[in-house]
């Protein structure tokens, strides 16, 4: 049996073959007796610990980054462990559901430092669950590599035990713009033309978006016709797109987790929305394709990594194999979101980290951490004095006949991109 997705009742993940004794293991932990504390190496294990989203909003990319965590641990493992003074250690993690609540979030950060003694941590899910626990672990000084907090705003405060591995938010939709106003040039016209409409999640990450978005399409001069907020629940945006059909501008840019990718497609499609060019985050992790079909073709969407990149390591190869491999593991997934990616990838971090180190005293670790420089399947990793990933680009993909192709930046490009959509400029 492979690992599926969640059900909408119970969030709960099954199993496949020996992967189930891994994942039990993990999870087991938090459920130890009091007196049973963890600690940051038990044994021949080290101890990682993270709060997730497993219920609540967030919970199907909780669920996204729980299994890249697991199928980046399993492998370690498999293939000789973590050595630090010439022996060889385990990875186990310690999960708490933070129920995509940001007090809840860091209420368990600190519960898995003061109480399961957990000394090295892996981050929640999405910019605001990172920007509620980052506090807590930066008071204790215990490291926390994220793979899932994109707002730039997380590294303008000076924190020294926080590490992303992923791009920041700002760049998310930049390619955007960028091709917005090549293909206006393309046909004849000028990229301060363009019109553009807006919808996005009040949220860290969606509004540090929009903030990209604002600062690339000022460098085109295009006009913002439509600058709406996503409702708070992510369940209907037909105001937005009444609008919309009024203006009709050229682009329609939609952040909003994976609920909002969902909503956006469901009701561009039965509201019958023509517009040019339509990007968003999040459409993988959504499944937008598996639910919504032909519906979904044509729409862009951002993304940290791609299968099709030429990025390799010698855990697990290429992207493509890791690609491969994860789609073998876990039921569900046609299309492996770039959340379980960078996941895995940041559980490598940690890897390399304490074998550079060769220690587990923490400053000795932090500062490998912050001292990263490393190729993986994911992408280059490697550190500002921030703390963010300044070594690996974003990439567009668009959705063609079904298939996630990368269409932008050129560079990376696999395929041509198709437009316009239903409509011309």
């Amino acid at each position: 049996m492979h690992l599926g997705y969640p059900s909408e009742k119970t969030k709960k993940i099954t199993t496949r073959r020996a992967f189930s004794a891994v994942l039990a293991a993990g999870t087991a932990i938090s459920l130890l007796a009091a007196g049973a504390a963890n600690a940051k190496v038990e044994g021949d294990t080290i101890v990682l610990g993270s709060a997730i989203s497993l219920t609540g909003k967030y919970a199907t990319n909780g669920v996204h980054a729980q299994n890249g965590y697991e199928i980046a641990v399993k492998k370690i493992n498999d293939n000789g462990g973590v050595t630090v003074g010439g022996k060889s250690y385990k990875l186990k993690v310690v999960y708490y559901d933070d129920e995509s609540t940001p007090a809840r979030g860091a209420q368990l950060a600190e519960r898995l430092i003061k109480q399961d003694g957990v000394q090295f941590m892996l981050g929640p899910y999405s910019s605001g669950l990172t920007k509620a626990i980052a506090p807590v672990t930066e008071k204790y000084k215990i490291p926390m590599v994220e793979a899932e907090g994109a707002s730039r705003s997380l590294f303008t405060q000076g924190y020294k035990y926080l590490f992303a591995v992923l791009s920041t938010s700002e760049q998310y939709l930049a390619s955007a713009i960028d091709l917005a106003a090549e293909m206006a040039e393309k046909e004849g016209r000028k990229p301060s033309d363009i019109k553009i409409a807006m919808a996005f999640e009040n949220d860290p990450f969606s509004l540090d978006v929009r903030a990209g978005v604002m600062d690339d399409a000022k460098k085109y001069d295009m006009k913002i016709v439509i600058d709406d907020k996503l409702p708070r629940d992510l369940s209907d945006m037909s105001a937005t797109l009444t609008k919309a059909k009024a203006l009709k501008p050229d682009l329609l840019i939609v952040s909003g987790h994976s609920k909002g990718a969902a909503t956006a497609v469901r009701q561009i499609n039965e509201m019958k929305i023509d517009i040019p060019m339509i990007a968003m985050t999040h459409c993988e992790a959504a499944k937008v394709t598996d639910k919504f079909g032909a519906g979904a073709n044509d729409i862009l969407c951002s993304t940290q990594w791609a299968e099709t990149l030429t990025y390799e390591d010698q855990l697990f190869g290429t992207a493509a194999e890791f690609h491969e491999e994860f789609k073998q593991t876990f039921d569900g997934y046609t299309t492996v979101p770039y959340q379980s990616a960078q996941a895995a990838a940041a559980v490598m971090v940690w890897k390399d980290a304490f074998e550079r180190a060769d220690s587990f005293e923490i400053d000795k670790v932090r500062d490998a951490i912050a001292a990263t420089e490393m190729n993986t399947f994911y992408g280059p990793i490697k550190f500002s004095e921030a703390g963010n990933n300044i070594a690996k680009p974003m990439v567009l993909r668009q959705i063609q006949e079904g298939q996630y192709n990368v269409v932008a930046p050129s560079k990376w490009a696999s395929h041509p991109v198709n437009y316009p959509r239903d409509a011309g400029f």
